[in-house]
């Protein structure tokens, strides 16, 4: 099967989960009987550079266990002037001070040394966005299906709104399938207060869709409700996670403080304020804890002074935005993670916590749940106070933290990429 890809991050070049997700797919179809081409935007920095294509190699560790691929998987970037929806407020630069107190990367193996994998035929760079966005992306979509005029393709599966219209064009001109997989709805993003276009373009691509892939059940039900789509167009894939061995997560390191993570887009779907207030109603009753905020987004500058107003920018310090192996730290240091989300689809966090050793609290409101009946602790996203409760009865009870890591390890040992993109496959052949 020939299969063409659509997305709008893919690492090194990362501003949420959606670029770890498709990472994670792409290497799983890449084991199966798949040829793939994957289109992500690449950053325009002025008219001329309208067909400037940059090439580089993305390289695995040799030391992995993964077969080796039987199919090359072709990455090819677009021009385009929009790389991220969250813009270029992502990034801090302000709250770097943090960072230099995560523990150092151990050696690297020498490049020379690694074996490449997947091939990325040009990349983009993080950036934001100006001017009219739905215009922005039209245009995207426009020059995706000139590019892929002469490309083979039985399927298109396009990863979220930025690319549903570009999934569109594609299908219009080859009249091929479109599958749409919806990793977070405009509802997710802003609760009752959409923004029509965007809602609009998401409503389009969804109703143009041969089938729809959804993360989780809950986004499911948001798609049938809130997009008036029947049921049976919608199947559920759930996110998957690459397994450490015990062996990895044993290897964290212990701290006389203890230490709990926040680690996500500073948003309101994310919830941060409500990781504040549980934060200081913790410090209340004791001081030896320490609080860390990773990431950053539009909310950023309230939520500092948030904890500004509560004298607590001692104890709750901003980490800006990590990636890569400084994400891997910043679990190591935690002692317990917390995902306080108003609305979160899925949480691939939860799962990285997880294989890393770190205990869980987190929103009831979260897509991943669902694959975790008995291994995290969870509450409601505004209930602070049993927040604190659950925070300090982990921190307290080690047996307890113990039992978590426990249950919740072997709850994702039934979730991985490979099931996810056989999952994926089977939408395929229903399209087909």
């Amino acid at each position: 099967m020939h299969l063409l890809m659509l997305g709008w991050e893919f690492p090194p070049y990362i501003s949420g989960g959606l670029g770890t997700a498709c990472y994670g797919l792409v290497r799983a179809m890449a084991r199966l009987d798949v040829e793939m081409l994957f289109m992500l935007p690449m950053a325009i920095k002025n008219q001329g550079s309208d067909d400037r294509v940059v090439s580089t190699v993305l390289e695995e560790n040799p030391g992995s266990s993964l077969p080796k691929f039987p199919c090359s998987i072709a990455l090819k970037a677009v021009p385009s002037y929009i790389t991220s929806p969250y813009g270029a407020s992502m990034v801090s630069t302000q709250t770097r001070h943090v960072a230099s107190q995560i523990e150092p990367s151990a050696t690297t193996t020498d490049r020379s040394q690694r074996q490449p994998s997947i091939r990325l035929a040009g990349t983009g760079d993080i950036g934001g966005y100006d001017g009219d966005l739905t215009a922005r992306i039209w245009e995207y979509a426009d020059r995706c299906s000139r590019l892929a005029k002469d490309v083979p393709y039985d399927v298109i599966h396009a990863h979220d709104w930025m690319t549903f219209p570009a999934g569109m064009a594609l299908a219009t001109r080859s009249g091929k399938p479109l599958i749409v997989q919806v990793h977070a709805t405009e509802f997710d993003r802003s609760g009752e207060h959409i923004n029509p276009a965007l809602y609009e373009v998401e409503r389009r691509g969804i109703h143009a869709a041969a089938k729809v892939i959804t993360v989780s059940h809950m986004t499911k039900k948001i798609i049938i409700e809130r997009y008036g789509v029947a049921p049976e167009k919608i199947r559920v894939v759930h996110n998957g996670i690459d397994i450490k061995s015990r062996q990895d997560r044993e290897s964290r390191r212990h701290h006389q403080v203890k230490t709990v993570l926040f680690l996500g887009r500073i948003t309101k779907q994310k919830g941060p304020e409500f990781f504040v207030d549980a934060a200081a109603q913790v410090l209340k009753k004791t001081d030896n804890i320490s609080f860390i905020i990773a990431g950053w987004g539009d909310l950023a500058p309230q939520i500092v002074e948030q904890v500004a107003a509560l004298g607590l920018g001692r104890k709750i310090r901003f980490a800006g935005f990590l990636r890569g192996k400084d994400v891997e730290r910043a679990y190591r240091m935690a002692d317990v993670y917390v995902l306080p989300s108003v609305s979160e689809p899925f949480g691939l966090t939860v799962l990285e916590a997880i294989q890393q050793g770190v205990p869980v609290i987190l929103s009831k409101t979260a897509g991943v749940t669902e694959v975790l009946p008995t291994g995290v602790l969870k509450c409601d996203f505004w209930d602070t106070k049993e927040m604190a409760n659950q925070i300090l009865a982990v921190l307290s009870h080690p047996e307890m933290a113990e039992n978590l890591r426990q249950q919740a390890y072997s709850e994702i040992q039934s979730l991985s990429w490979d099931k996810a993109a056989h999952k994926c496959m089977d939408v395929y052949r229903e399209a087909v």
